[in-house]
């Protein structure tokens, strides 16, 4: 778990009780919410946290580097911690969920080709879209 609050505090953001209950329910997720589904936790904890409060602070914890946002091709925004290590993500595209991985073969072949391309590989993002194997057969 990523502790927003405290890299917040590293980053000199000023932080109100409203950014500290966002920053939390981001460091507790396990996956990967919308604004929305953001907002919905968030109010649970400090019923007064409007909507327009999450959109603004979403915004300033990924312009400060300290949180991603994400496109999974379902039209939403979502967003997790910045990561202390790179992983990977494979999106079930029938449930939308994300699983998170890490496959060191995967990482020295994108090296292995930016370096066959000529270029030193700085930062990647990869996305593999699936759908479940036994939902297939099934079909």
């Amino acid at each position: 778990m990523i502790d927003l609050e405290a890299l917040c505090a590293e980053r000199g953001l000023r932080i109100t009780d409203q950014r500290r209950t966002i920053a939390r329910v981001l460091s507790e997720s396990d996956d990967h919410p919308d604004v929305e589904l953001l907002h919905s936790r968030a109010s649970a904890v400090d019923p007064k946290i409007s909507i327009a409060t999450v959109y603004r602070t979403v915004r300033l914890f990924e312009d400060a580097g300290i949180l991603d946002r994400h496109d999974f091709g379902d039209g939403r925004a979502r967003y997790e911690a910045a990561p202390e290590a790179h992983h990977d993500h494979l999106i079930d595209v029938e449930t939308g969920k994300v699983v998170e991985f890490v496959d060191p073969e995967l990482e020295a072949l994108q090296r292995q080709i930016a370096e066959r391309l000529g270029y030193r590989l700085v930062d990647h993002r990869m996305e593999l879209y699936a759908v479940r194997l036994d939902r297939e057969e099934k079909s």
